[in-house]
């Protein structure tokens, strides 16, 4: 539950307006099945690898050990960083959600609700998983609900009592909105939207039985993206209008959950469903606290460390260092006050979304090298405790091309038809930075002598690609034990787990 829930949050409940506004209903369902379809091959090529060596950790232990380890650390800063900055988007999505009550000062209560989180986060782990058990379980909840209220409006029964059906879609300007520059900018907030679906394949990955457990997942997956992304999608174009007073703008946002509630019924109906919201808001972003803090605590205690001792210190079991550095990053949704919430989110969403796209890529290229030195070293594909046998060869091939073909096309609306310069910083910045930070680690390991390569020659100072030929294969490779049976359950049984 806290696995998939914890990837739905403001993405899918605040970030769809945006998308319905900048591009219109047609672009919105094309973009997010695009992405969702990106999405669900690279969980399978993760789920080859984490079925195959349960590590613990994130997907940069596959990009280290089978593509390159300075690529593998700049991923996982950049992976940390994406947790730091979606922190500071969800606190600005809360107060994109008060405006909707016309609630005076809401930067302070968003000051409230970071205390709040960083509290819960130190006082141990048993309380972040109480906490966002009970806020996954609402999300899950609020979405079916969506789903059929959504359904009931289309069909008639709202406040207007007209059947809605596709009208929607041929109002002026759409259903593409805003032309290729609006279609290509919907993009990245779909990135947004899906960003920790990967976390799915770890969890799947970790636990005491990999190779029953992982086709379940990726089945279960492919129907919560059908259901809860796609269905949602498609019900938010039809019933509400792209040009929807205050639905996004560099002030507002206005979460189409709401605005489909309030159809409905009544404005009660939109406050409780805009007050669900807020719970998700906060759930979302007590997730990518957690994974945050984690991910640098981690980052502190590999060998060679990969970031300052101090973040591996603990009390309690959680790593207080850590988490200091990490929610401080968040103090960006303070500057909302400054420049607007809706333009701030929008340029915290960029950047998110861009760096899940960064971490999607990583997983292409890790599995690619992965199938290669399998093959090369002569295993048998049967050895595979987990194999998507439909995306061989062609799986690592369409996530890498097709994620390398995003940045020039979602970054369009920011050059033509005018230079936007904040806009173009927020959806490029992370690529310079990534390759900043790939030589500076391999540079130190070339200094300290750590790069295992000739030093006359010039390659060596460039990348420390692995070599397919020579790469471990059996270390941490799982083996199978007498218990590791997939169980029978019943029809009811696997249903809830589907939904669920």
């Amino acid at each position: 539950m806290i696995a998939i829930a914890g990837t739905i949050g403001t993405g899918l409940f605040l970030g769809t307006g945006r998308s319905l506004a900048q591009g219109g209903p047609a672009s919105i369902l094309i973009c997010y099945a695009i992405v969702g379809f990106i999405v669900y091959v690279t969980l399978l090529l993760l789920g080859e690898m984490a079925t195959q060596y349960p590590v613990a950790g994130s997907f940069n232990a596959y990009t280290t050990r089978f593509f390159s380890p300075s690529y593998g650390f700049a991923l996982s800063w950049n992976y940390w960083f994406n947790d730091a900055v979606s922190v500071a988007s969800d606190l600005t999505a809360a107060q994109l959600v008060l405006q909707y009550w016309t609630v005076q000062h809401s930067w302070a209560i968003s000051l409230a609700f970071w205390v709040f989180l960083v509290a819960v986060n130190a006082i141990h782990v048993r309380a972040y998983g109480e906490l966002e058990y009970w806020l996954a379980s609402l999300k899950v909840a609020t979405i079916v609900v969506f789903i059929i209220v959504g359904i009931l409006v289309n069909r008639g029964v709202n406040q207007d009592h007209h059947v809605i059906a596709f009208s929607n879609w041929g109002i002026d300007g759409a259903p593409f909105v805003g032309g290729f520059g609006g279609f290509a900018r919907v993009f990245v907030t779909a990135s947004f939207a899906y960003g920790g679906t990967e976390s799915l394949g770890i969890a799947a990955g970790e636990t005491k039985n990999p190779s029953a457990n992982m086709p379940k997942v990726v089945k279960f997956v492919f129907w919560r993206i059908l259901i809860f992304y796609l269905l949602s999608v498609f019900l938010i174009g039809l019933n509400v209008p792209w040009n929807y007073p205050n639905l996004s703008n560099k002030t507002t946002t206005t979460s189409p959950f709401t605005i489909v509630f309030q159809y409905a019924g009544s404005n009660a109906a939109g406050s409780f469903m805009n007050t669900v919201i807020l719970t998700s808001v906060l759930s979302a972003g007590n997730h990518a606290l957690f994974a945050g803090t984690r991910v640098l605590y981690g980052l502190s205690v590999t060998r060679p460390a990969q970031a300052p001792r101090i973040f591996s210190w603990t009390i309690r079991g959680v790593p207080l260092p850590a988490l200091a550095l990490t929610s401080s990053i968040s103090a960006l949704c303070f500057g909302s006050s400054f420049i607007g919430s809706g333009q701030l989110w929008s340029w915290l969403q960029n950047i998110v979304g861009v760096s899940n796209q960064i971490a999607w890529l990583s997983i292409g290229l890790a599995s690619w090298r992965f199938r290669k030195a399998w093959v090369r070293q002569g295993r048998s594909l049967r050895e595979l405790k987990f194999r998507a046998a439909w995306t061989w060869p062609w799986g690592p091939y369409f996530v890498n091309q097709l994620i390398k073909s995003h940045p020039p096309v979602q970054g369009w609306s920011s050059i033509i038809p005018d230079f936007v310069a904040v806009d173009f910083v927020s959806l490029y910045i992370e690529i310079p930075v990534m390759i900043v930070m790939y030589f500076v680690w391999l540079w130190t390991k070339k200094i300290r002598g750590a790069v295992q390569s000739d030093v006359g020659r010039p390659s060596a100072w460039l990348h420390d690609i692995v070599d397919v030929d020579t790469v471990d294969l059996k270390t941490d490779e799982h083996e199978e034990e007498e218990g590791d049976v997939v169980p029978k359950r019943s029809f009811f049984r696997t249903l809830y787990s589907w939904i669920a």
